[in-house]
């Protein structure tokens, strides 16, 4: 038995084999570490990695099937069921589109709560011990003291807090983005920012260019919204950035709102665009007439100098979104948004209806951080220890026989395992292992040989062993029975 063996089912057991399977799936799609949309493993490779005959597994997948957790798909396999109903069909031809989320984001935001990040390699944040403790603690001491008292009692500003706003300013100064405190709105976290643009600049039946790969949350936002997505292939043919040849072959076709874009540390590629893809990206923004939105989160985890959209057009189209979960911490709700006066506007009216003002004392609190430099020098160290973590995991996998489907940056890498990645992360799961397979990232769920990687939680030699295994298992034959 390989390492790569899942917990074996229980021979010569009251339960029928083929019952202990049915069941050891149900549980997992109660507890959405099978998300709706996800496809099972093939009969042949489930009937490999647990030990028993095809009948074995038809059989569990049937008892799936009738309790209405699972479907079957012509010439593709079982796949589970999805929770909400299928969009309507247009009348007439539109452009490649997602009919519903491509999969159930939920999910994936649940196991981002849940996960043990010494297991999960497929994690899209930092581990907890890597966040400056002390540096919190300082800035909650300070909120009691001085002025920072008063924001403990009031609403706050709709704008945000004005000592962040101008802290801000600083920030956004040292990446080129030159602005005032008034062009800024504070949020609850970049998640936030992102939902009242899409709430608020955008309209049911609108397309959207959005990066493929990209971040399932995202598709599933826009998509409840009703907008239709434009996917901008991502980190294809190892081009860094996306490809603008389709980009402006959509934007002629189809007429685009927006572009939502990550142009610095791309999630999940690690790619950082280039100041000649900006220019000719910015371009074709004016030549087409849509506006971007430049998601930085994972700003602060990348050199100052990288270039972006928004410090070139001087948030004439760009709407620039941040926020301090991925350095921070992820239990301060903090964010914001940078845009032009006139698209300012109409977003702070769309917070105050949502929820009136973000919190004052967390946004006191982030800039207390920020002064002095502190969180500067905090995420300096971050860097620092990030560019070791990716020597070693680049040395791990290299010595395990894996390649990378692009050169890692920053948190993520974007891993080439030669088999299709969501037939691997069953057996990876049963072994221990949560991964995070290329599909999640796909507008359209396209399986694929790529998996994102996250180089603070994946340096453990035993996982890559583990990935091994189970790549290798996946392509021997099938086992008699």
């Amino acid at each position: 038995m390989s390492t790569g063996t899942p917990t074996p089912l229980l021979r010569g057991a009251s339960l029928p084999l083929a019952e202990q399977l049915a069941q050891r799936y149900a549980q997992r799609i109660r507890e959405r570490l099978l998300a709706p949309g996800a496809r099972l493993p093939s009969v042949r490779d489930c009937a490999r990695q647990h030990g028993v005959s095809p009948h074995t597994v038809v059989a569990a997948y049937d008892q799936l099937q009738a309790a209405g957790m699972v479907e079957a798909r012509s010439q593709r396999g079982f796949f589970v069921r999805e929770t909400r109903p299928a969009a309507r069909a247009p009348a007439a031809p539109t452009p490649p589109v997602t009919r519903q989320a491509p999969m159930d984001a939920t999910a994936l935001i649940r196991g981002m709560f849940e996960a043990d990040a010494a297991r999960s390699p497929g994690l899209g944040t930092l581990p907890a011990d890597w966040l400056d403790a002390p540096l919190l603690q300082s800035a909650l001491r300070r909120l009691n003291t001085g002025d920072a008292q008063a924001v403990q009692v009031s609403y706050g500003d709709p704008s945000g807090d004005l000592r962040l706003r101008h802290a801000l300013v600083q920030r956004l100064g040292d990446l080129g983005v030159h602005t005032r405190a008034e062009q800024l709105l504070t949020t609850h976290g970049a998640t936030h920012a992102l939902d009242l643009i899409i709430r608020t600049q955008l309209q049911p039946g609108d397309a959207v260019l959005i990066d493929d790969p990209g971040w399932a949350v995202m598709f599933a936002r826009l998509t409840q919204a009703g907008i239709r997505l434009l996917p901008v292939p991502r980190a294809r043919q190892g081009a860094p950035g996306p490809d603008l040849d389709v980009l402006a072959r959509l934007a002629a076709e189809h007429a685009p709102r927006a572009y939502l874009t990550v142009s610095v540390l791309h999630n999940p590629t690690g790619h950082s665009i280039n100041l000649a893809t900006a220019h000719r990206l910015l371009r074709l923004a004016d030549e087409h007439d849509f506006f971007i939105v430049e998601d930085d989160s994972y700003g602060f985890l990348a050199p100052e100098h990288l270039p972006r959209l928004a410090a070139l057009d001087g948030l004439r189209r760009v709407i620039y979104v941040s926020g301090f979960s991925k350095v921070l911490t992820p239990a301060w709700r903090v964010g914001y948004l940078a845009a032009s006066p006139e698209r300012l506007h109409a977003l702070t009216d769309t917070k105050l209806l949502d929820g009136l003002t973000s919190s004052p004392v967390m946004e006191r609190a982030v800039a207390l951080c920020l002064e002095q430099g502190r969180l500067r020098r905090h995420a300096q160290r971050l860097r620092e220890r990030l560019a070791q973590a990716r020597q070693r995991v680049s040395a791990l996998a290299s010595r395990h026989g894996f390649a990378w489907g692009a050169p890692p940056d920053g948190l993520f890498g974007w891993l080439d395992v030669g088999v299709d990645t969501e037939r691997i992360a069953q057996p990876l799961l049963d072994a221990g292992w949560l991964t995070a397979p290329g599909a999640l990232f796909s507008v359209t769920r396209e399986p694929g040989s790529l998996m994102r990687i996250n180089m603070a939680t994946s340096q453990d030699p035993a996982f890559w062993r583990q990935l091994r295994a189970c790549a290798d298992d996946l392509r021997r034959p099938a086992m008699s029975c």
